[in-house]
C-alpha cells in the first residue's frame, strides 16, 4: 500500500467509543461457583446462613435479612421437630402417633401458605416463598416453648405446671407474632397492616393452643 506512507495521524483527532478497561469492576466472586466448592464447604455456609436467621428470630427487629436470601431448611426442622413433640405417642401404646404429626405438619404449612396468599391480594410486594420462609422461622420461640414444656411436664401435671407453661407459652407467642410481624410489615401497604397481622396471630394463637393443651400419654 504505497499510499498509506503519506497518511499521518493527527494527535487532535478524537476517538469515538471507550476504549478503556475498567479496573476492580469484575469480582472474582462472580466467576465462582458452588459447584466449584466441597460439598463440605456448602454445608457449613447453609448451616451458618441458618443459623444468622435463627439469631434474626431471637433478636427480631425491622431488618431485611429474612427476606434477601430465603430458604425453606429452618421451617422444615422446626416444623418436623415440633410435630415430633407434639405427636406425644408412647412406645407401648397402639397409637403410633401418626395422625398428630400429620395434624401439626398439615396446619403449620397450610396456615403459612394461607398467610401468604392473604398476604399477597392485600397487594403485599413479598415473594410467596419469602412470606413462607418468615413465617416458618418465627415458629422457633414456639419450638422452644414446646420443649421447655415437655420438661415442665416431666416433674408433673399439677396446677403449678399448667401456670408455668401458661407464662412460656404466652411469652413466646408474642415473640413469634412480634418476630414476623416486623419483618414483615414493609411489604405491606399502611392501610392494610391490620389485615395482615390477623392472620399471623391466629395462626400463632392456634399453634400456641396446641402445645398448652398437650398432654403425654
Amino acid at each position: 500500500f504505497p499510499g498509506l506512507a503519506d497518511v499521518s495521524i493527527s494527535q487532535d483527532i478524537p476517538v469515538e467509543g471507550e476504549i478503556t478497561v475498567p479496573v476492580g469492576s469484575h469480582s472474582p466472586d462472580e466467576d465462582y461457583s458452588t459447584l466449584d466448592e466441597p460439598v463440605k464447604d456448602t454445608i457449613m455456609r447453609d448451616l451458618k446462613a441458618v443459623g444468622k436467621k435463627f439469631v434474626h428470630v431471637m433478636y427480631p427487629r425491622k431488618s431485611s435479612a429474612l427476606l434477601r436470601d430465603w430458604d425453606l431448611w429452618g421451617p422444615l426442622v422446626l416444623c418436623v421437630s415440633l410435630a415430633l413433640m407434639l405427636q406425644g405417642g408412647s412406645a407401648d401404646s397402639k397409637d403410633d402417633g401418626g395422625p398428630q404429626f400429620a395434624e401439626v405438619f398439615v396446619i403449620i404449612w397450610f396456615g403459612a401458605v394461607v398467610i401468604t396468599l392473604n398476604s399477597k391480594l392485600l397487594g403485599g410486594t413479598i415473594s410467596f416463598f419469602q412470606s413462607l420462609c418468615v413465617l416458618g422461622y418465627c415458629v422457633l420461640p414456639l419450638t422452644v416453648a414446646m420443649l421447655v414444656c415437655r420438661l415442665v411436664l416431666l416433674v408433673g401435671a399439677g396446677t403449678v405446671s399448667f401456670i408455668i407453661r401458661l407464662i412460656v407459652v404466652g411469652a413466646m407467642f408474642g415473640w413469634s407474632t412480634l418476630a414476623s410481624t416486623a419483618f414483615l410489615a414493609d411489604s405491606q401497604p399502611p392501610n392494610r397492616k391490620a389485615l395482615v397481622v390477623y392472620p399471623i396471630f391466629l395462626f400463632y394463637f392456634v399453634i400456641s393452643w396446641m402445645i398448652l393443651t398437650f398432654t403425654p400419654q
